[in-house]
């Protein structure tokens, strides 16, 4: 069932209740029902008797509506109220107290509130960004003419798939030190570099800073937006480069780069753990992804394991004991051998190849399996 089926057929005209539509107290008595035919009947009569108000009248009586719509959201689908929420997502008339239950909704449900509601304001926003998914911060990031204070937010968080959604966004209000922040993580995060450069917020100054970071297209396409001396850039970007392989080994970052990695590493696996969405199945995309030390927090963190002990582990003679602490955070016995085999491949192909009883080691509990990876930890460190 949709609501569209509903509304007016003449846009920007008030429907007009007719005879049979339920009155504001039968309203209340269909929302406490569970019938399919009850609830269906009640959003055809909230949706009716919304649309034939006038502005005035619609708020004239903020708590029956607030009743009958909480009462609703809490009894109906998903689908339902994923209807409901793109009907109501850009109405000022709509309660309080159901925005503040749809943007908290799972993903599909709270998408056209935070893209759309004029109800929401920074404290909101903020409120989503602290306890909802990664899919709701995004949102968050993409909404039209977000302040300042939510843009240096979502930039404390140092989540980089939002970072980027938020450089994507040119009606932020991205202030001059976020921008700042923001080319600055660049130098780690290459999906910032293209957003950023296109940002209406993005000054001179930092196009400059930009420019040692990106390649030649879009390279080109700073020089085509701001007045910059290339030819200058392009020897400092040389002369950089030269000094950085004097000083470091081809490809190892420099170690204030590695350590601002982990720390960033730290606090987004810290986040995850908190809101309960940090599974297996995260660890296996960070190896996928060639993030081995994020693959090694998020190990350290689900099994409650110290990370000194899981990277050693990483550095075995034998891969049982990272199967051990694999085991004990879920992973299947049938993933564990491709997951080890892109471990070895990015980590100089360590932990080694000496032969252990993989079977044995993967029927063991969840339990037994983390006791024995301490106990096998605290051996080597003993």
């Amino acid at each position: 069932m949709s609501l569209t089926a509903f509304n007016s057929p003449h846009p920007g005209r008030s429907a007009v209740l007719s005879p049979d539509m339920p009155t504001g107290p039968e309203l209340v008595d269909l929302a406490r029902s569970r019938e399919r035919p009850d609830r269906e009947r009640l959003l055809k009569g909230i949706v009716a008797l919304c649309e034939a108000a006038d502005p005035i009248s619609r708020t004239s009586s903020p708590h029956l509506l607030s009743d009958i719509f909480t009462t609703l959201v809490s009894q109906i689908e998903s689908d339902l109220r994923r209807v409901l929420a793109e009907e109501i997502s850009e109405a000022e008339w709509a309660p309080r107290a159901l925005i503040d239950i749809l943007v908290l909704d799972e993903i599909e449900i709270a998408r056209p509130i935070i893209a759309r509601s004029p109800l929401l304001r920074d404290q909101d926003l903020l409120r989503v960004l602290v306890e909802c998914t990664l899919e709701h911060q995004i949102e968050v990031a993409r909404r039209p003419r977000i302040s300042s204070r939510v843009c240096d937010a979502i930039i404390d968080n140092a989540e980089p798939v939002v970072m980027t959604a938020l450089a994507g966004n040119r009606s932020a209000d991205i202030s001059e030190g976020g921008m700042r922040r923001l080319v600055e993580a660049s130098r780690r995060i290459a999906a910032l570099r293209g957003p950023l450069i296109r940002h209406p917020h993005l000054s001179e100054k930092l196009a400059a800073q930009l420019y040692a970071c990106v390649g030649q297209a879009l390279r080109q396409a700073i020089s085509e937006r701001f007045r910059v001396d290339t030819v200058q850039l392009d020897r400092a970007v040389e002369a950089s480069m030269r000094s950085a392989l004097r000083s470091t080994e081809p490809g190892k970052p420099t170690p204030i780069e590695d350590r601002e990695r982990i720390e960033m590493e730290q606090r987004l696996v810290a986040k995850l753990d908190t809101s309960g969405q940090l599974r297996p199945g995260y660890l296996i995309r960070a190896v996928r992804e060639g993030r081995l030390s994020l693959f090694e927090i998020a190990l350290s963190t689900l099994g409650g394991f110290n990370l000194d002990d899981v990277r050693r582990a990483m550095r075995d003679t034998s891969a049982r004991k990272l199967a051990l602490a694999c085991a004990s955070v879920g992973i299947d016995r049938a993933v564990f051998p491709a997951l080890v085999q892109e471990i070895r491949r990015l980590n100089a192909d360590l932990p080694g190849h000496q032969p252990f009883d993989m079977t044995a080691t993967f029927a063991l509990s969840s339990d037994a399996s983390a006791r024995a990876f301490r106990e096998a930890a605290t051996h080597v460190a003993a």
